[in-house]
C-alpha cells in the first residue's frame, strides 16, 4: 500500500511517498523570509507556488505516477492556518483526482512515528523539539501523553529568534551550534516549572546581554548549555516516572549534536537506550505525514469525510489506533 503525504504546517511544503515501511520519496521546498520571522501569508503564497513542483519531484524520485497512490494524507495541524489551508486543499484536490481516501495527520505525532520508524525505537519517552513545538511525550492508555512542555515559545523558536536578531540569518540552528563551539559560559535564567519549561525569559536575557556588548559566541554557548540542560532534566524525570527504557529525540532541533550528547549521557547513566531521528527526517517533511497516515489508515482510521485543519490540535487529543 502506497501513501502520499503532504506537509504544510509552517515554513516547509513537503511531499513524501511511503510504501509500507519504506520511504520512496521525500521532497520539500522551504520558505525563507527576507526579513523577520515567518510571515504566514507569504508562507502560504510560497506553498501555493511550489506545491506542484514538489509533487512532481516526489513522484519522479519514487518512480511512480499519481495513479499508483492508494491513500492521500496531509498535515491537518497544529500550525499556521494559511499554511494548513494550502496543504488541506492540495490534498483534497489530489484525493479527488485519483479517487482515493483522504487521511488527516497530526504533525507532532508524525514526528514521533518517523523517528520510531527510522531508529526502531519501540516505546520511548520522546523529546520533540522544533521551531513550533517543545514537548516530552510518552505513549500510555491509547494516546501520546504530554509529560512536559513549553509554557511559552518553543526551543527552536528561541534559537532562531536569537540568531535572527543578532546576525540577520534565518533557520539559525546550525549557526547557533557553530558559534557555541568557541563560547564561554555566562549565567542565564534556568526556568523549569515542575515538568514544564519556559524559554522566553532566557531569550530576552540573551538579547539584552548581546546589546550590551557580550560576545555572541558566549551567548550561544550559554543558551545552548542552559536550555539543553533544562530539556534533559525534564526528559530524565519523565523516564523515571514512566519506567520506560528508551529515549527518542525528534524534530528539527534533534540535529543538534550537543543536545544529542547530553541526552545520550543521561540515558547511559540511567541504563536506557538513546535514539535520534536521522537529520533528513528531523525537520518537517512529507515522509513523516505519509508514514503516519498509512499507519492510521491500515489500523482502521476512517477517511476524512469533510477535510479540515486544526490550528491548535494537541498531540494528546489524538487516539492512537495503531499501538495495541
Amino acid at each position: 500500500m502506497i501513501c502520499l503525504g503532504i506537509e504544510g504546517t509552517a515554513h516547509t511544503l513537503g511531499v513524501g511517498i511511503v510504501m509500507d515501511e519504506k520511504v520512496l520519496a521525500n521532497s520539500r521546498d522551504i520558505y525563507k523570509p527576507e526579513k523577520g520571522g515567518i510571515h504566514p501569508i507569504e508562507a502560504k503564497e510560497h506553498h501555493e507556488r511550489v506545491k506542484e513542483a514538489v509533487l512532481e519531484s516526489a513522484l519522479k524520485e519514487a518512480g511512480i505516477s499519481i495513479d499508483n497512490i492508494d491513500i492521500i494524507a496531509y498535515s491537518a495541524g497544529p500550525g499556521l492556518p494559511p499554511c494548513l489551508k494550502v496543504a488541506m486543499e492540495f490534498a483534497k484536490e489530489l484525493a479527488l483526482r485519483v479517487k482515493k481516501p483522504l487521511v488527516e495527520v497530526n504533525h507532532c505525532i508524525a514526528h514521533i512515528e518517523i523517528g520510531k520508524l527510522m531508529t526502531k525505537a519501540r516505546d520511548p519517552i520522546t523529546l520533540y523539539v522544533s521551531g513550533g513545538n517543545t514537548q516530552v511525550l510518552g505513549f500510555a492508555s491509547g494516546r501520546y501523553r504530554v509529560f512536559g512542555e513549553t509554557q511559552d515559545i518553543a526551543i527552536g523558536n528561541a534559537i532562531d529568534t536569537f540568531i535572527r536578531e543578532a546576525t540577520g540569518k534565518h533557520l539559525g540552528g546550525r549557526h547557533f551550534d557553530e558559534l557555541a563551539k568557541s563560547g564561554s559560559y555566562i549565567e542565564l535564567p534556568y526556568v523549569v516549572k515542575g515538568m514544564d519549561l519556559s524559554f522566553s525569559g532566557i531569550l530576552t536575557s540573551a538579547l539584552q546581554k548581546f546589546k550590551k556588548g557580550e560576545k555572541i559566541e558566549d551567548l550561544c554557548y550559554s543558551m545552548q548549555e542552559t536550555t539543553y540542560a533544562m530539556l534533559t532534566e525534564v526528559t530524565e524525570r519523565a523516564l523515571a516516572h514512566t519506567g520506560k527504557k528508551e529515549v527518542l529525540l525528534t524534530g528539527g532541533v534533534a540535529a543538534s549534536l550537543r543536545l544529542q550528547e547530553m541526552l545520550k549521557t543521561m540515558c547511559e547513566e540511567r541504563g536506557a537506550k538513546f535514539f535520534v531521528v536521522p537529520r533528513e527526517f528531523a525537520g518537517d517533511c512529507g515522509a513523516m505525514i505519509a508514514y503516519t497516515g498509512l499507519l492510521a489508515y491500515k489500523n482502521g482510521l476512517k477517511p476524512a469525510e469533510k477535510a479540515d485543519f486544526y490550528q491548535r490540535w494537541r498531540t494528546d487529543e489524538v487516539e492512537v489506533n495503531w499501538i495495541k
